[in-house]
């Protein structure tokens, strides 16, 4: 956040033309938008949007096999975003496919879902040649940007195989450009992050790397006196490099081994771009499965320095490495540095990472650790699901392997999705009155945040391997009063990560740092809703850009949606 600041104060009230929050077009959004916040804090459930409801047909097929290859475990992915333009999330899933394991017996496709505004969607995905299946591309993945700034989000898929670029053509269909732009990344990926890691305005890549692994190298795992087949802990299978792709502009550059990363060999799964120490630099931190965690430093000038050991997030505090899955970053206690957030299998413990502002964390997972002794984590996020302006957090679980429970009487192949609220920057399990999905078990894997329905709070996708996905709607969460901010960068990355935003309201000042990536295998609504609770008006908005520049909104309204583009008058949009 270097440089001379260029600083605007906005009056909105005749500036801006307001965007309702879908009150004519969704009945139910608008009786939910309508309800004023009393004194009592209401209940927030989350409400299943089934099939018939949703119109979401499409099955995730995992090519489960009596060989019990390692691929099949891990899939899939998925995320909400707006490839259209029209201002309501449209849903992307990522399939499995044909590949040197696996031979699907009827063809298989990655989704694509145009949201209809009314609560429905409909498969769009041939018609908008993002549908894949071919041999290679055993899918992971997705993680959706505008990395050419033309204001249309394209599309990243990662693979078992070889990954693909789709390039939005901002006519509802999308170009292959994966060969040139030359970021194919073959073998195994899983998560892609976009973030600007040199501050030149241009989104750059992150792509996770998996283990080595072909059908022929399949090493037999399991009870040689049954013949029966487990799948293998990633322990037994060699690590690789994972690829950092810079934008130049034209093409991406492959910068992995300049800029130091490289040489780190992992087992990557979930990663997230944030700023751990203030610097204005955008970090990395990468959870690896069976080998410590990577906290790449961003040093400036291309160069990352690996400092997960000395920073206290690499390793168990009894020194081992973990089963790291699903990664986030955040401020979940309010005092202005990003603490991190990685799930891992079970009886190891997930993480909760306290930012001690030196460089170093410390883990105080509090009742998280309870709630997740037995669990094994993929998908998860900080969002704020009532509205209330602190980050909550949502697990979304199952363990790698559908034989767990001929091995163990305690630990489940299917597990339950974990709610927990943040009062005073503690966390509470509130699983048990977040809705009926909170007491099923999924065979979870993907998660996505976003609000499909545009009734301002949000919602939730999850991905589950080897059956369907589960679009779950927010009930209650937008009768905390909030504003929502759609920021396009131009001075800085189009997507706004690294920017900060802070807002003030009923005497309350807090702030958010916009990260990239995060999860597992899946990417988020790009919009930020900015809750405030009862109070009853937002004083100011604060937008501090990647580049240096501020702009302020004055007295925004509540309830909607603003499109704030950087350094100009805000204009319209939702």
């Amino acid at each position: 956040m270097q440089g001379n600041s260029i600083v605007k104060s906005v009056e909105l009230l005749l500036l801006i033309i307001l965007v309702s929050a879908a009150a004519a077009v969704i009945p139910k959004a608008a009786s939910r938008a309508a309800q004023s916040p009393s004194g009592a804090k209401p209940a927030v459930v989350f409400v299943e949007a089934p099939p018939s409801e949703s119109k979401i047909t499409w099955v995730h097929d995992n090519g489960r096999s009596e060989l019990r290859h390692l691929p099949e475990t891990c899939g899939g992915g998925g995320l909400f975003f707006d490839y259209d333009n029209d201002g309501w999330m449209d849903i992307y899933l990522v399939n499995s496919g044909p590949s040197d394991f696996f031979t699907p017996k009827t063809p298989l496709r990655n989704a694509l879902y145009r949201n209809n505004g009314d609560g429905t969607f409909t498969d769009v995905t041939e018609k908008a040649g993002v549908a894949l299946g071919r041999m290679g591309h055993f899918g992971m993945g997705a993680a959706a940007a505008d990395f050419d700034g033309d204001g249309w989000q394209d599309l990243y898929v990662t693979n078992y195989g070889v990954n693909v670029l789709f390039r939005n053509n901002g006519d509802g269909t999308f170009t292959d450009v994966t060969e040139k732009m030359g970021v194919a990344a073959p073998n195994w990926s899983t998560c892609a992050t976009w973030f600007d890691f040199d501050n030149d305005g241009r989104l750059d890549l992150w792509v996770s790397s998996f283990v080595e692994y072909s059908a022929s190298g399949n090493i037999f795992c399991g009870d040689n006196r049954l013949g029966r087949r487990y799948y293998c802990i990633p322990r037994v299978f060699k690590p690789r490099p994972s690829y950092l792709f810079r934008n130049d502009g034209e093409k991406f550059i492959d910068v992995s081994k300049s800029s130091g990363i490289a040489q780190y060999l992992g087992k990557a799964f979930g990663a997230v771009a944030t700023d751990i120490n203030n610097d204005g630099l955008v970090d990395l931190f990468v959870a690896n499965d069976t080998l410590a965690n990577f906290l790449f430093l961003n040093l400036g000038k291309g160069r990352f320095e690996e400092i997960g050991l000395a920073a206290g997030v690499a390793y168990s505090d009894s020194g081992s490495p973990r089963s790291g899955m699903g990664v986030d970053a955040g401020d979940y206690d309010g005092d202005g540095w990003q603490d991190l957030f990685v799930a891992n299998i079970d009886q190891e413990l997930f993480s909760l990472y306290h930012n001690q502002k030196d460089s170093s964390f410390i883990d105080k997972p509090g009742e998280i650790a309870t709630a997740t002794r037995l669990m094994s984590g993929w998908g998860l996020k900080f969002f704020d699901y009532d509205n209330d302006g602190d980050p909550d957090l949502i697990l979304a679980n199952g363990h790698p392997d559908d034989m767990v429970e001929t091995q163990s009487s305690r630990v489940k192949y299917k597990e339950p999705l974990l709610m927990f609220e943040n009062i005073d920057g503690k966390y509470k399990n509130v699983s048990a009155q977040s809705g009926e999905a909170f007491k099923k078990d999924f065979p979870a894997r993907g998660l996505s945040v976003g609000d499909y329905d545009n009734d301002g709070d949000l919602d939730l996708l999850i991905i589950n391997n080897g059956e369907a996905p589960l679009l779950l709607r927010n009930e209650g969460g937008n009768r905390g009063r909030w504003t929502g901010l759609h920021l396009i960068g131009k001075a800085s990355n189009p997507a706004a990560v690294g920017a900060i935003i802070t807002w003030e309201a009923g005497g309350v000042k807090r702030s958010r740092y916009k990260t990239g990536g995060g999860s597992y295998l899946s990417s988020h609504d790009p919009r930020e809703i900015l809750g405030i609770g009862a109070a009853t008006k937002i004083d100011r908005i604060e937008i501090k850009w990647p580049s240096g520049k501020v702009d302020r909104l004055v007295n925004p309204p509540l309830g909607k949606y603003i499109r704030v583009v950087e350094g100009d008058t805000v204009t319209s949009g939702k």
